[in-house]
C-alpha cells in the first residue's frame, strides 16, 4: 500500500505531510511512500534525503494520486480553496485523504471531497483524549506558534526580556501579558519566562490556573468563565467581551509583549482588545496576534500583515508554524504516522472502523457523504444512523480499503 505526499500548494505554505525520518516507521506498517518531487523543499528536505530513508520520487503530481492509495497533505482542498480544488479531481473512491480541511467552514469543498467516494480523515478533529494525544497536530502546531509569538515579539520590541544588572545600570524585565493559556498560551508562557520576561496570563477556562503558575506566571482571573468541550472555550456573549476588555485594559497598557491565542473553532476570533487600549500602550510595544487568521483577538489587527499604530506594532502573520517549517514538519509527520499506526493493521491493510472514537472522531467523509455528525449538524443535514463494529476488525469490507496491496 503506498502512502502519497503531494507538495503544498498553498500560498506561503513551507511545511510538508511527512519528513524523511518518518518514512521508516511507515515501512514497518508494510506501507511505502511515493513523494512530489521538492515537497519537502521548502521546509529543508531535500529529494535526495527522502530517497535515502526509501521513498520514492514520482514524476509529478498526477502520479502521486494516480498510484496513492492513502494521500497525506498539511491542506487538503477545504483549508487551501485557490489551489486545492484541482486536486479534487484527483481523487479516487478507493482513496485515503488525510489533512487539515477546515470541516466547520469549508463545506462545499468538503462536499465535493464526499461526491469523490475517497474517505477524509480532518485533522482537525483529532478528538482530545489521552490516546489521542500522539495524533493532535492542532496542539503539536499551537506549541510552535506559541514559542515563535515570543520570539517575534523579540524582533520588534525595543528592549530585551530579562533583567541585567551591570556596571552601566540595570535594566527591568520586560512585562508579557499573554490571553489565553491553550497549548500556545502555555508554551508562550514558558517561553517568555525562560528568557527571563515577568509573565501574567489569563483564560476564561478556571482549570488553566494552576498550569499558568506552575509555569511561573502569574494569573489574571477573569470576570466571568466560558470553559466549553474539549479543553476549548466557549464563545462569550458581547457584554461578557466587553467586561473581559475592560478588565484587561490596565494590564495590556502596562506590557511590553502581548500574546493572544484566544479562537473558538469554526467562528471568527473574539475581539479582546480595543482600538483605545493600543493607544494606551507604551511606544515600542508588541502586539502578536495568533488568531489572526480568523480575524484577530485585536480590533486593530491585519491578517497577515504587520502593522504600526500609534507606534505600537501588531504582528499579525498567519500560519505561525509555517515559519519554523522544518520542525513543525517534523511534529506533523509524527502524528500523521500515529494516526497511520492506528488504522493499519500488521497486514498493511486499513480499518475503517467508525466505532472507534479516533477514527468515528476524525473521518469526516466517507461513502460518497459527510459523515461527522457535528459537521452534518452545522450543515443542516439529517443524522446518519450510528455504526456498527466491523463484523472482522482485521480488515474492512474483506477487502485493503486502498484497493491495492
Amino acid at each position: 500500500m503506498i502512502v502519497g505526499i503531494p507538495r503544498e500548494t498553498y500560498p506561503n505554505e513551507r511545511r510538508a505531510a511527512l519528513a524523511p525520518e518518518a518514512i521508516p516507521l511507515l515501512q514497518k506498517l508494510g506501507l511505502s511512500v511515493l513523494i512530489e518531487p521538492d515537497a519537502g523543499a521548502a521546509a529543508g528536505f531535500t529529494n535526495e534525503a527522502y530517497r535515502h530513508k526509501g521513498a520514492t520520487l514520482a514524476s509529478d503530481r498526477a502520479e502521486v494520486f494516480a498510484k496513492a492509495n492513502i494521500v497525506a497533505q498539511v491542506r487538503c482542498p477545504g483549508a487551501n480553496p485557490e489551489h486545492g480544488p484541482a486536486d479534487i479531481a484527483l481523487l479516487r473512491a478507493d482513496h485515503v485523504l488525510i489533512g487539515h480541511s477546515e470541516p466547520l467552514l469549508a463545506y462545499e469543498l468538503n462536499q465535493s471531497i464526499a461526491r469523490s467516494g475517497a474517505t477524509l480523515f480532518a485533522m482537525e478533529l483529532i478528538p482530545r483524549i489521552s490516546r489521542a494525544q500522539s495524533m493532535d497536530a492542532l496542539s503539536s502546531q499551537a506549541n510552535l506558534a506559541g514559542y515563535k509569538a515570543v520570539l517575534l515579539a523579540a524582533e520588534h520590541m525595543r528592549r530585551i526580556y530579562p533583567m541585567m544588572m551591570t556596571a552601566a545600570g540595570t535594566l527591568k524585565p520586560a512585562r508579557v501579558f499573554v490571553i489565553g493559556a491553550g497549548v500556545a498560551g502555555l508554551q508562550a508562557i514558558a517561553t517568555a519566562k525562560r528568557l527571563g520576561a515577568v509573565v501574567s496570563a489569563i483564560d476564561v477556562r478556571p482549570d488553566v490556573k494552576d498550569q499558568v503558575e506552575s509555569l511561573g506566571a502569574r494569573f489574571v482571573m477573569p470576570p466571568s468563565m466560558a470553559e466549553g468541550e474539549g479543553g476549548y472555550a466557549k464563545e462569550m456573549t458581547d457584554a461578557q467581551k466587553q467586561e473581559q476588555q475592560k478588565m484587561m485594559a490596565d494590564t495590556i497598557a502596562e506590557s511590553d509583549v502581548v500574546i493572544t491565542t484566544a479562537a473558538i473553532p469554526g467562528r471568527p476570533s473574539p475581539k479582546l482588545i480595543a482600538a483605545e487600549t493600543v493607544d494606551r500602550m507604551a511606544p515600542g510595544s508588541v502586539i502578536v496576534d495568533l488568531a489572526a487568521e480568523r480575524g484577530g483577538n485585536c480590533a486593530l489587527t491585519h491578517p497577515d500583515k504587520i502593522i504600526t499604530h500609534h507606534d505600537v506594532t501588531i504582528i499579525g502573520i498567519n500560519n505561525v508554524p509555517s515559519l519554523v517549517p522544518q520542525d513543525a514538519t517534523t511534529m506533523y509527520a509524527g502524528n500523521i504516522t500515529k494516526l497511520l499506526q492506528h488504522i493499519v493493521n500488521k497486514k498493511g491493510e486499513i480499518v475503517i472502523d467508525m466505532t472507534d472514537a479516533i477514527t468515528g472522531g476524525t473521518v469526516l467523509c466517507r461513502n460518497g457523504e459527510v459523515v461527522h455528525p457535528r459537521v452534518r449538524e452545522l450543515m443542516g443535514l439529517p443524522k446518519l444512523e450510528a455504526a456498527k463494529p466491523p463484523s472482522d476488525p482485521e480488515r474492512v469490507e474483506g477487502q485493503a480499503a486502498g484497493g491495492n496491496p
